[in-house]
């Protein structure tokens, strides 16, 4: 039988069932595992036997949507977090040793340059910053140290799309692992591991979960290195929980299309800002004038849920644009069912400098929409009377 297709791996698979013979996975709230006898256990412990032994290890939520994410993204392993931070971190823990170091793309989420710059330093590891506009001079920044390319794609919030390609090209050449945060693009839009990704991290919380439900995170990719990820994380104990690991799992039946719907307004709310007075630019990429606009048709299917634009008269332009949504929901997430609205110079990213903000397109009156999936005359007209008012 030929590979089953995204959606059909989405819905189908099922690690393993009950002796109940269930249509749909039960929840498995258990902590722990019992075994037939001491050797049963002593094999399970020394892992000659593959079973569940105790939830922070392994549970059958937990694995279905392991298994679920692997296939999507042609992934050979996987493991699941509490929340996309914790998979983050929990990743470069576990490669990384002290005095190595990390080239990062300039532009990634204020959680992860906090990472980058307050804590990964105790343990003395540097990171170096690389522009995604100039990756001619990427070789340039390459120490005999370095161990690791980050990067996300599209960029939070800017919207700046890597050439993944050219990535898995450069990581090859200097021996360096490749990971790409594959948030907003979601396994159903993008798979970096077929651009020579080595590892790519989700946080399960946006788009996957769809719904603002749960937290959750998960890193897949080359099994010897999940090896490693998988060893640190049930050493220190940053486990999905069973319920979670459930809900999501049931949220990718439905990724792709929910996905597309998103995708169909995201367009025609980038169309609409493109014609407002109050917008002064337009970021979506998928549009021709983005920069990157050939590199994301060649590695995206479309162009996802997140559109950026700048308004008039800055900070306080953007605020009073904030104040001004009355259905739009004002909150630092995104990939809800629910359209919502962010101001980064003043939330997600306002502890970075004005100049590392600038740096990577985050201007003061910045507004990063996550579209939803309500009618998109709803969604339009909300952003319209907010917009009319600053005209």
């Amino acid at each position: 039988m030929s590979p089953k297709k995204f959606e059909t791996s989405a819905v189908r698979t099922q690690v393993e069932r009950s002796q109940h013979d269930e249509h749909s996975v039960p929840l498995f709230l258990t902590s722990s595992f019992v075994f037939e006898d001491a050797e049963e256990m002593r094999a399970s412990f020394a892992e000659e036997k593959k079973r569940n032994v105790y939830s922070r290890f392994t549970n059958p939520n937990t694995n279905e949507f392991v298994e679920k994410i692997c296939q999507m993204e042609g992934a050979e392993e996987g493991c699941a977090f509490a929340t996309g931070m914790a998979a983050v971190f929990g990743t470069f823990a576990a490669l990384l040793n002290s005095g190595d170091h990390i080239l990062s793309a300039r532009a990634v989420f204020g959680s992860t340059h906090g990472l980058f710059t307050k804590f990964l330093p105790k343990w003395n590891i540097q990171t170096t910053y690389f522009d995604v506009a100039d990756l001619d001079r990427f070789e340039e920044l390459v120490t005999p140290n370095t161990k690791v390319i980050y990067a996300e794609s599209p960029t939070n919030p800017g919207l700046q799309v890597l050439d993944l390609e050219r990535l898995g090209v450069l990581a090859k050449k200097h021996n360096l692992i490749l990971i790409i945060d594959n948030c907003f693009a979601t396994p159903y839009l993008q798979q970096p591991m077929d651009f020579g990704a080595d590892l790519v991290i989700h946080s399960a919380t946006k788009l996957i979960d769809g719904q603002g439900r749960v937290l959750g995170g998960i890193t897949v990719g080359r099994a010897d290195l999940m090896e490693e990820i998988t060893a640190f994380a049930r050493n220190t104990g940053p486990a999905m929980s069973p319920f979670n690991a459930w809900t999501l799992s049931k949220s990718l039946e439905t990724l792709a299309l929910r996905v597309d719907r998103h995708c169909d307004n995201a367009e025609k709310v980038a169309d609409f800002l493109l014609q407002h007075k109050a917008v002064e630019e337009v970021r979506f990429p998928f549009h021709k004038a983005h920069p990157q606009y050939a590199i994301a048709k060649k590695q995206m299917k479309r162009g996802g849920n997140i559109v950026a634009f700048q308004v008039k008269n800055g900070i306080e332009g953007g605020k009073q644009f904030m104040d001004n949504v009355a259905m739009c929901s004002r909150s630092s997430n995104l990939g809800d069912s629910r359209t919502i609205v962010t101001q980064p110079s003043i939330s997600t990213h306002s502890k970075l400098s004005v100049e590392d903000r600038l740096a990577v397109g985050i201007t003061d009156g910045l507004i990063r929409i996550s579209v939803g999936l309500e009618h998109i005359d709803d969604i339009i007209g909300d952003i319209k009377q907010a917009l009319d008012k600053l005209v």
